[in-house]
């Protein structure tokens, strides 16, 4: 599994993930850092098999609308601890392994559920 964080996760989660075996980048990590397009995200995403991890929307609508990327998990948890957020990826990692041999699908972890598409 390979994963690429957008700017509001948090770096420690890539870092994690990174130590459980699996090829884990920040987009504080790219050339344009912070100021890294969603569109060039995606792409990046796209060309290297990376599921983008990411709070945003914006990113879940490009994903049903134009499948513009193709391996996604929003994070809808609000203002949370990185331990739990950590937690909550630990605990989905055998389900995220299995999704990642998918060609395409969008994950969103919620407090209490976990949705796919």
């Amino acid at each position: 599994m390979k994963f690429i964080c957008d700017v509001h996760i948090s770096i420690r989660l890539s870092k994690y993930l990174a130590t459980y075996g699996t090829e884990s980048v920040h987009v504080n990590q790219v050339p344009k850092g912070s100021s890294t397009p969603d569109g060039e995200i995606c792409q990046l995403a796209d060309q290297n098999n990376y599921i983008v991890i990411t709070k945003d929307t914006d990113f879940r609508n490009s994903f049903l609308l134009k499948r513009t990327h193709r391996k996604l998990i929003r994070v809808c948890l609000g203002n949370i601890s990185n331990d739990r957020l950590i937690t909550l990826f630990e605990n989905q990692l055998a389900l995220i392994k299995q999704l990642d041999q998918e060609d395409s699908f969008y994950m969103e972890i919620n407090p209490d559920t976990t949705l796919l598409y």
